[in-house]
């Protein structure tokens, strides 16, 4: 019999950009945060050159700085970033909601339920990263469902700065997770009811409250 071939391992680099993309994203890595490559090298276990492979990567999506012979600065979420994601939030996510309340697949609710679950779990564990990855998740299923697919494109390029807003909201504002659970509880009790406008108004009053975080976070 042949030896099951064990997974290969991914690429050095690319270990290192999921390690700090990670850390960036659920806030163990803080903005304003200075990452050394020889303190990443060491974390990951690698060499010092796909360490710059990497950070030279995140510094493309707007996550880290680079300084020559000293590292890299974790950006901060700043107040424009926090209007301009919120702005095309809403802009995307109210036409999404405007299009399907006419005619709600039963499989949108059905995964709206599924995600409702999951984060009620995430809560219970107090896991904020995940219940943020989940929270994107509810809103990016109502966007599918709209079929427009160049839209559908478009908010999936804000899925880094979503998760990241999510979590450094939920760490500024407990709370929030409570509230967050109700808000997606009225939205989807909404679309079953097949109300418009009703929907529409939530999710505005649901994706604007981040912008409360210009007044912190900046």
């Amino acid at each position: 019999m042949n030896a099951i071939a064990a997974p290969k391992s991914p690429p050095a680099a690319e270990r290192v950009y999921s390690h700090v993309k990670s850390g960036v994203l659920d806030r163990s890595y803080e903005g304003g945060t200075l990452l050394t490559e020889g303190d990443l090298a060491e974390a990951v276990g690698v060499s010092r050159t796909p360490v710059r492979e990497a950070l030279l990567r995140l510094e493309a999506e707007g996550l880290i700085k680079l300084y020559p012979k000293k590292g890299a600065l974790v950006l901060p979420v700043s107040a424009q970033e926090i209007a301009d994601v919120v702005e095309t939030r809403l802009l995307v996510e109210q036409h999404a909601v405007a299009k399907v309340v006419g005619a709600v697949p039963a499989r949108l609710i059905e995964r709206l339920e599924k995600s409702l679950a999951e984060q009620r779990g995430h809560a219970a564990t107090g896991d904020l990263a995940a219940f943020a990855a989940a929270d994107r998740g509810f809103h990016a299923e109502i966007v599918r469902a709209a079929g427009n697919r160049i839209l559908a494109h478009l908010y999936d390029q804000l899925r880094d700065r979503q998760l990241r807003m999510g979590v450094a909201t939920m760490h500024a504002e407990p709370s929030r997770v409570a509230k967050n659970l109700a808000e997606h509880t009225e939205i989807l009790q909404a679309l079953r009811a097949g109300e418009a406008r009703t929907a529409a108004d939530l999710v505005d009053r649901h994706v604007s409250w981040v912008n409360t975080l210009a007044r912190g976070e900046s």
